[in-house]
């Protein structure tokens, strides 16, 4: 299976089922001399799981991240960190009806119509557990960056449609949804500031293009606007243009509808993201759907799912974000001759 692995010189490449006994993730090109333990990996993994609320499933993992290569006496030698991350809480005969048929919303049909074979517990590969590994993966991206000044703000904008100013409606959006046997879609918003000007590549490897792939493999988005989004389309240019002026003898800008990002390459602003999730596909509402003998039924899915998708993925948002963002500062390390002879000199 292709896909699995992204990045250049920090790359990251998960492993694992959603029902398998493990998963976890390969970190590659993290430099030697970090700091790094088990608790680091923590408060991100507190962030994903499940914590049995009305808007999380009742699946409860403990999620600890277990270091089993790349880290000696606490430190990071520069090799293959090894990350494991145990599951204890699987109940898979809740998938053994839908192993003959095709979920709708969920990914059993193109699985097949590729592979021919899929494994039908919580959706194998392309479920929302192989997303532990990717934040275990950003926990030690975003220790990187802390060290050069980069911060990240990621927060839960809006559920059904409701903004976050407004939690009792949510939670009542949220609640209804569920009796009916359905679920409700989502929105993330994540702030990453300290970035500075010069990171990312023209033409294809775009820092917005290497955030919109990074954001979009996770399985549940299907909208992301940077900066003003799609309001663009509807502004003029005089509108539209971010004032460049000059503040302490630095390019500043008195806007940012670009969201941090010009051509391209970060301009030293906040870059903003606006991601969208769909509804959480596994609802126990009925449905029509088809098996894999070609027969027309309806399904109502059994088992332990979230009726809304954003509060948990919010950090893996943020992992993914500081993922692709470490690997471009790296990569654009080789940008300026000056950089290379400082380096070296």
């Amino acid at each position: 299976m292709a896909g699995s692995s992204i990045g250049k010189i920090f790359t990251v490449t998960t492993w694992g089922e959603s029902h398998g006994p493990a998963l976890g993730a390969v970190v590659e090109g993290c430099p030697a001399g970090l700091p790094l333990s088990p608790e680091d990996f923590t408060p991100f993994m507190e962030r994903r799981r499940p914590n049995g609320g009305r808007f999380s499933t009742k699946r409860v993992e403990a999620d600890l991240v277990e270091i089993l290569s790349g880290v000696y006496e606490g430190v990071t030698t520069g090799a293959p960190i090894l990350l494991l991350i145990r599951s204890t809480d699987q109940h898979s005969s809740d998938y053994d009806e839908t192993a003959r048929l095709y979920r709708p919303g969920h990914a059993d049909y193109t699985f097949d119509a590729k592979y021919g074979i899929r494994d039908p517990r919580g959706g194998g590969r392309s479920s929302a557990r192989e997303t532990a590994a990717r934040v275990a993966a950003g926990a030690i991206a975003a220790k990187i960056l802390r060290a050069l000044g980069i911060s990240f703000d990621t927060q839960v904008a809006a559920i059904g449609g409701i903004s976050a100013s407004d939690p009792e409606k949510q939670a009542a959006c949220v609640d209804a949804a569920r009796k009916e046997g359905d679920s409700v879609g989502s929105e993330v918003i994540c702030r990453i500031s300290g970035v500075p000007a010069g990171i990312g590549d023209p033409v294809f490897d775009k820092l917005d293009a290497r955030l919109a792939q990074a954001v979009f493999s996770i399985g549940a988005v299907k909208a992301l606007d940077i900066g003003a989004g799609r309001e663009a389309s509807k502004m003029r240019g005089s509108d539209h243009n971010d004032p460049l002026r000059m503040a302490d003898g630095i390019v500043t800008k008195t806007s940012n509808h670009a969201g941090g990002i010009l051509g391209g390459i970060s301009d030293g602003s906040p870059i903003l993201l606006h991601v969208y999730f769909k509804p959480t596909p596994s609802i126990s509402k009925p449905q029509e759907t088809v098996t894999k003998d070609g027969e027309n039924i309806d399904l109502s899915i059994r088992g332990r799912h979230d009726p809304v998708i954003a509060p948990r993925a919010a950090v893996v948002v943020e992992a993914m974000c500081a993922v692709t963002l470490l690997d471009a500062m790296l990569v654009n390390m080789s940008a300026k001759m000056t950089s290379v002879i400082d380096f070296y000199k």
